[in-house]
């Protein structure tokens, strides 16, 4: 529906020349300050999902917010992805590229059975780099993306097309032009 979250796109912020000059950071901790825009939106999210995973699969940090929620929502259990280093235990890892340099996701080598079914959350795709290092874990453990979900897409930056490349729908609520 066209315009349709517009009165979401309202409640988030825009920082300029942030994390660096020229570029236009999209903050949604507005939204979530905004308790009544925060539901609306996870309720639009859980409206476009067609088929119910078992686990949401949410990247870390802000995708921990949405996606908690999310799996509440949809009565299912949160699958945390995180940056190196910071869960316990036995990981597996897959290395992405950043504009100037490299990271690494990991996620618990038993978080999910072998044919499990999942919706991959963040906040924001831009140009896919995190969201599809989350999918090769995700993948590599077994299971199945059967979506991504995303309150924000920057669609010039190419992430979310990138995501459909691998077979799989990509939900958004708001796109913002640019970066």
């Amino acid at each position: 529906m066209p315009n349709g979250n517009d009165d979401l796109k309202a409640l988030i912020r825009t920082i300029s020349d942030f994390p660096r000059p020229g570029v236009q950071f999209r903050d949604i901790s507005t939204l979530l300050l905004d308790a009544a825009g925060f539901a609306a939106a996870i309720e639009r999210i859980a409206f476009r999902i067609e088929e119910k995973p078992d686990f949401v699969a949410a990247i870390e940090a802000r995708g921990f917010v949405v996606g908690a929620a999310l799996a509440q929502r949809l009565g299912v259990g949160l699958l945390l992805i995180r940056k190196d280093g910071k869960l316990p235990g036995a990981t597996i890892a897959e290395d992405y590229l950043l504009e100037y340099g490299a990271d690494r996701l990991t996620m618990h080598i038993d978080a999910c059975a072998p044919g499990a079914r999942v919706e991959l959350v963040d906040d924001l795709i831009a140009t896919g780099g995190t969201a599809e290092a989350a999918t090769r874990l995700v993948r590599r453990a077994g299971a199945i993306v059967l979506g991504a979900s995303f309150v924000i897409d920057l669609p010039g930056l190419g992430g979310a097309e990138r995501l459909r490349e691998q077979g799989f729908p990509v939900r958004s609520l708001i796109a913002f032009e640019g970066g």
